[in-house]
């Protein structure tokens, strides 16, 4: 689904525009106690908020909407400077929603007050537009919402570019467009013909390395979660973007197994359902590539995906299996769920064996980390203080939230092995995204690396932009990660771990 194009308009809407059958606008102001003489719809708006019994300043956390007397839906919100980006992108999110729920396929958006408040206000309404006006893939006989097919933006300062922000839409809309696929569609094979259909798009170069190839490689690890699936279509995918701009490569790696039974360790009814999702990470990877492609960013990103199906069969890996991973680590088999970490390992030696200068994947890992944090952030795991902090500072920029957890060495004996060089995981279950983040440890070559943990994927109700329980969480992160990266911001120190 393309977003919706957009117009921009260097002089914000005033009241008497309004007659021109406008059917719905957003007006967009700076925090303020008192509306402004010149606020368009200002009689409306004052008897709105006496009838709520509200101060125009509360705008700012809780946005209205009415209908003018010109039969225009208007929605007013105050944008505070002082709120975080996160809160800015959730109010605007909630002032946008009664205005798409009526089904428009045309949105006026007018910025108002100084130079710099409108244009940071169409970028955040652009983006949050953007996000919000295309509808995800559905099944449904009947029709579906409407997509958003015209933005026009009116008082945004010449000169502001919004490509970077639609590029980072475009990215977040094509994360939750796949995870909403559902498994019998977005098998590995089919996800893979699909990968090749972006990269004809997009310029991008693909190196498949399918099952078998993989196992006579001695990518053990991986082909023990992929050998109990009959359509043996698992693959790591390599999806390549260079320019000739760039001075460093990134390598974005994603957890990718399109359905996950549990293995012999089934997983109950409740806790399968959904796990069509748990392909998430791949598509965040996927999603920040397109970002950073369509926005030309002077970094290179090599993106590999560990595309596979974790099934019950005759040929499934077993509890004590002992498997050999591409790097001669030999593992021991403890829970045939844990296999994310396991399809990760063999994929983060490829992607080391690259020599990037830094390391990104991204995995819906582990149910403790929702534990520990619910769903409304994400957790990382960083061996690098300088990757980490512009971590730090992507999540600030992008108004996604995340959480550093320590990777102190002394986790790392609960994964000590009788067996094997290591356990993949313990019965247990304690710290178990603490103890993942260990093993996945083992296999980046001391590169600077963060592993997302996405606990934030999926949200009842959406989170910060982004209005659909499916969050694409991520991508905005990585996109502004990436954007360090390549102008420098971020220093690589590869001087140990961040603990």
């Amino acid at each position: 689904m393309p977003l919706a194009t957009l117009s921009r308009h260097s002089t914000p809407l005033s009241a008497a525009s309004l007659k021109s059958g406008r059917r719905t606008v957003l007006f967009i102001l700076p925090k303020n106690s008192r509306l402004p003489a010149d606020t368009p719809g200002r009689e409306t708006l004052t008897a709105v908020l006496a009838r709520r019994g509200m101060q125009p300043e509360e705008l700012a956390r809780k946005p209205l909407a009415a209908e003018l007397p010109q039969g225009v839906l208007a929605g007013w919100v105050m944008l505070d400077a002082a709120r975080t980006t996160f809160q800015q992108l959730t109010t605007l999110r909630t002032a946008l929603r009664p205005l798409l729920e009526g089904g428009a396929t045309a949105l006026a958006l007018s910025c108002h007050g100084s130079e710099r408040q409108r244009a940071e206000a169409a970028r955040l309404a652009a983006y949050v537009a953007w996000v919000n006006g295309a509808p995800l893939p559905r099944r449904k006989s009947k029709d579906g919402p409407k997509a958003l097919e015209r933005i026009a933006l009116h008082g945004i300062p010449p000169g502001v570019d919004l490509r970077a922000t639609s590029a980072a839409a475009e990215g977040n809309l094509l994360c939750r467009s796949l995870t909403a696929l559902p498994p019998n569609e977005l098998t590995p094979g089919a996800y893979r013909r699909h990968i090749k259909q972006l990269a004809q798009r997009y310029g991008w170069t693909v190196r498949e390395y399918g099952f078998d190839k993989l196992r006579r490689m001695g990518a053990g690890a991986f082909a023990a979660v992929a050998q109990g699936s009959p359509a043996q279509d698992a693959a790591i995918v390599r999806i390549s973007r260079k320019t000739q701009a760039a001075r460093r490569t990134v390598a974005a790696v994603g957890k990718g197994i399109c359905f996950d039974t549990g293995g012999h360790n089934l997983k109950p009814a409740r806790s399968m359902h959904g796990m069509h999702e748990d392909m998430n990470g791949s598509a965040v990877a996927l999603g920040l590539l397109t970002a950073a492609t369509l926005a030309d960013l002077p970094v290179n990103v090599d993106c590999w995906l560990a595309l596979a199906e974790n099934h019950i069969s005759p040929r499934a890996y077993r509890q004590n299996d002992v498997i050999r991973a591409l790097d001669g680590t030999t593992i021991e088999i403890v829970h045939t769920d844990a296999e994310g970490r396991l399809v990760l390992a063999d994929t983060l030696t490829l992607a080391a064996r690259g020599k990037p200068d830094a390391i990104v994947d991204f995995a819906t890992l582990t149910g403790t980390m929702e534990v520990a944090l619910g769903t409304r952030a994400s957790g990382v795991f960083c061996n690098d203080l300088g990757l980490l902090q512009a971590a730090l500072a992507a999540a600030r920029d992008s108004g996604e939230r995340i959480w550093p957890f320590p990777m102190d060495e002394d986790y790392a004996e609960a994964l000590e092995s009788q067996v094997a060089d290591v356990k993949q995981c313990i019965m247990e279950g304690e710290a178990d995204h603490i103890l993942a983040a260990l093993f996945l440890k083992r296999f980046v070559a001391g590169i600077p690396w963060l592993h997302m943990d996405l606990s934030a994927s999926r949200v009842k109700g959406g989170l910060g932009a982004v209005g659909t329980d499916l969050t694409g969480f991520g991508v905005a992160w990585g996109f502004e990660l990436l954007k360090g990266i390549a102008g420098g911001a971020a220093i690589l120190t590869r001087n140990g771990p961040a603990e």
